[in-house]
Protein backbone atom coordinates (compact mmCIF):
# COMPACT_ATOMS: atom_id res chain seq x y z
CA UNK A 1 0.00 0.00 0.00
CA UNK A 2 1.32 3.68 -0.48
CA UNK A 3 1.44 6.01 2.22
CA UNK A 4 -0.91 8.85 1.50
CA UNK A 5 1.00 12.41 0.77
CA UNK A 6 -0.29 14.81 3.12
CA UNK A 7 0.23 18.86 3.67
CA UNK A 8 -0.42 21.91 1.58
CA UNK A 9 1.55 20.48 -1.00
CA UNK A 10 -0.05 17.55 -1.06
CA UNK A 11 -2.27 18.86 -4.20
CA UNK A 12 0.36 19.64 -5.97
CA UNK A 13 2.24 16.74 -5.28
CA UNK A 14 -0.72 14.39 -6.89
CA UNK A 15 -0.95 16.65 -9.94
CA UNK A 16 2.48 16.60 -10.77
CA UNK A 17 2.82 12.89 -10.34
CA UNK A 18 -0.17 12.19 -12.62
CA UNK A 19 1.13 14.86 -15.08
CA UNK A 20 4.26 12.75 -15.24
CA UNK A 21 2.65 9.62 -15.72
CA UNK A 22 0.71 11.18 -18.69
CA UNK A 23 3.64 12.44 -20.34
CA UNK A 24 5.08 8.84 -20.24
CA UNK A 25 2.32 7.84 -21.80
CA UNK A 26 2.57 10.36 -24.24
CA UNK A 27 6.02 10.00 -24.85
CA UNK A 28 5.78 6.36 -25.71
CA UNK A 29 2.67 6.80 -27.89
CA UNK A 30 5.42 9.47 -29.94
CA UNK A 31 7.77 6.78 -30.45
CA UNK A 32 8.00 2.95 -31.75
CA UNK A 33 9.83 -0.11 -32.40
CA UNK A 34 10.70 -1.33 -35.70
CA UNK A 35 12.79 -4.78 -35.98
CA UNK A 36 15.86 -4.52 -39.06
CA UNK A 37 17.86 -7.46 -40.29
CA UNK A 38 21.45 -7.58 -38.89
CA UNK A 39 23.94 -6.96 -41.57
CA UNK A 40 24.63 -10.91 -40.89
CA UNK A 41 21.57 -11.99 -42.20
CA UNK A 42 21.55 -9.47 -44.99
CA UNK A 43 24.87 -10.82 -46.41
CA UNK A 44 23.11 -14.56 -45.84
CA UNK A 45 20.18 -14.05 -48.34
CA UNK A 46 22.71 -12.04 -50.69
CA UNK A 47 25.05 -15.01 -50.98
CA UNK A 48 22.39 -17.90 -51.29
CA UNK A 49 20.91 -15.44 -53.78
CA UNK A 50 24.38 -15.24 -55.79
CA UNK A 51 24.71 -19.23 -55.11
CA UNK A 52 21.36 -19.94 -56.74
CA UNK A 53 22.05 -18.19 -60.01
CA UNK A 54 25.19 -19.25 -60.51
CA UNK A 55 23.76 -22.80 -60.10
CA UNK A 56 21.63 -21.94 -62.45
CA UNK A 57 24.46 -20.32 -64.92
CA UNK A 58 23.88 -16.76 -63.94
CA UNK A 59 26.50 -14.00 -63.12
CA UNK A 60 24.27 -11.38 -61.43
CA UNK A 61 24.11 -8.42 -58.64
CA UNK A 62 22.78 -9.00 -55.79
CA UNK A 63 21.36 -5.59 -53.54
CA UNK A 64 19.39 -6.12 -50.38
CA UNK A 65 18.27 -2.69 -48.65
CA UNK A 66 16.93 -2.45 -44.80
CA UNK A 67 12.85 -1.74 -44.59
CA UNK A 68 13.78 1.85 -45.59
CA UNK A 69 15.55 1.04 -48.69
CA UNK A 70 19.11 1.90 -47.46
CA UNK A 71 21.40 -0.35 -49.15
CA UNK A 72 22.69 -2.73 -46.19
CA UNK A 73 24.66 -5.18 -48.99
CA UNK A 74 25.53 -5.23 -53.08
CA UNK A 75 27.25 -8.59 -54.42
CA UNK A 76 28.33 -8.57 -58.08
CA UNK A 77 29.51 -11.80 -59.46
CA UNK A 78 32.79 -11.01 -61.21
CA UNK A 79 31.17 -11.41 -64.91
CA UNK A 80 27.75 -9.86 -63.75
CA UNK A 81 27.08 -6.67 -66.53
CA UNK A 82 28.09 -3.14 -65.14
CA UNK A 83 24.86 -2.04 -65.26
CA UNK A 84 23.46 -5.26 -63.40
CA UNK A 85 24.70 -2.98 -60.11
CA UNK A 86 22.78 -0.13 -60.21
CA UNK A 87 19.46 -2.55 -61.10
CA UNK A 88 19.83 -4.60 -58.60
CA UNK A 89 19.72 -1.91 -56.12
CA UNK A 90 16.81 -0.45 -57.29
CA UNK A 91 15.03 -3.16 -57.24
CA UNK A 92 15.46 -3.97 -54.06
CA UNK A 93 14.51 0.07 -52.99
CA UNK A 94 11.73 -0.36 -55.19
CA UNK A 95 10.56 -3.05 -53.59
CA UNK A 96 10.84 -1.81 -50.44
CA UNK A 97 9.47 1.29 -50.89
CA UNK A 98 6.09 0.02 -52.29
CA UNK A 99 6.22 -3.51 -50.83
CA UNK A 100 5.40 -5.94 -53.52
CA UNK A 101 7.52 -7.38 -55.74
CA UNK A 102 8.79 -5.80 -58.57
CA UNK A 103 6.91 -8.13 -60.70
CA UNK A 104 3.51 -7.00 -59.30
CA UNK A 105 4.74 -3.16 -59.52
CA UNK A 106 5.57 -3.90 -63.21
CA UNK A 107 1.55 -5.71 -63.88
CA UNK A 108 -0.14 -2.14 -61.60
CA UNK A 109 1.91 0.21 -63.59
CA UNK A 110 1.56 -0.34 -67.05
CA UNK A 111 0.61 2.27 -69.21
CA UNK A 112 -2.94 3.42 -69.33
CA UNK A 113 -3.39 2.17 -65.48
CA UNK A 114 -3.72 4.50 -62.93
CA UNK A 115 -0.57 3.97 -61.08
CA UNK A 116 1.30 3.85 -64.25
CA UNK A 117 3.00 7.54 -63.35
CA UNK A 118 5.07 5.44 -60.78
CA UNK A 119 7.86 4.18 -63.02
CA UNK A 120 8.37 7.57 -63.93
CA UNK A 121 10.06 8.24 -59.94
CA UNK A 122 13.85 7.97 -59.83
CA UNK A 123 14.98 4.75 -58.73
CA UNK A 124 12.01 2.77 -59.65
CA UNK A 125 12.37 0.07 -61.46
CA UNK A 126 9.17 -1.88 -63.08
CA UNK A 127 10.58 -5.20 -64.11
CA UNK A 128 10.67 -8.33 -62.23
CA UNK A 129 13.66 -9.27 -59.76
CA UNK A 130 13.26 -7.40 -56.46
CA UNK A 131 10.88 -8.94 -53.54
CA UNK A 132 10.36 -7.59 -49.81
CA UNK A 133 11.68 -9.68 -47.29
CA UNK A 134 8.77 -9.85 -44.25
CA UNK A 135 9.08 -11.32 -40.60
CA UNK A 136 6.30 -11.54 -38.11
CA UNK A 137 4.15 -9.74 -40.07
CA UNK A 138 6.76 -6.48 -40.47
CA UNK A 139 8.31 -5.64 -43.51
CA UNK A 140 12.08 -5.64 -42.94
CA UNK A 141 13.85 -5.42 -45.93
CA UNK A 142 13.71 -6.12 -49.73
CA UNK A 143 16.29 -8.12 -52.21
CA UNK A 144 16.99 -6.94 -55.27
CA UNK A 145 18.75 -9.46 -58.30
CA UNK A 146 19.91 -8.57 -61.78
CA UNK A 147 21.45 -10.17 -64.72
CA UNK A 148 20.00 -13.20 -65.03
CA UNK A 149 17.95 -13.82 -68.77
CA UNK A 150 14.92 -12.02 -67.62
CA UNK A 151 13.28 -11.00 -64.54
CA UNK A 152 11.18 -14.47 -63.82
CA UNK A 153 14.75 -15.62 -63.34
CA UNK A 154 16.08 -13.08 -61.08
CA UNK A 155 12.99 -13.41 -58.74
CA UNK A 156 13.93 -17.34 -58.70
CA UNK A 157 17.21 -16.22 -57.36
CA UNK A 158 16.00 -13.55 -54.77
CA UNK A 159 13.10 -16.10 -53.47
CA UNK A 160 16.68 -18.47 -52.79
CA UNK A 161 18.42 -15.46 -50.44
CA UNK A 162 14.38 -15.13 -48.61
CA UNK A 163 14.37 -18.88 -48.05
CA UNK A 164 17.73 -18.79 -46.76
CA UNK A 165 17.12 -16.74 -43.95
CA UNK A 166 14.00 -17.35 -43.35
CA UNK A 167 15.08 -18.89 -39.94
CA UNK A 168 16.86 -16.29 -39.17
CA UNK A 169 13.83 -13.91 -38.83
CA UNK A 170 11.28 -16.23 -37.33
CA UNK A 171 9.88 -15.09 -34.22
Amino acid sequence: MRPAIRGPHSALVTLALLAGLHGAVLAEDGLFNIRQMTPEVALKAAQAALADCRGRGFQVSVAVVDRQGVLQVLLRDRFAGTHSVAFARDKAWTSASFKITTTQLAEETQAGKPSSGIRALSGVAAVGGGMPIEAGGNWVGAIGVSGAPGGDADELCAQAGIDAIADDLAF
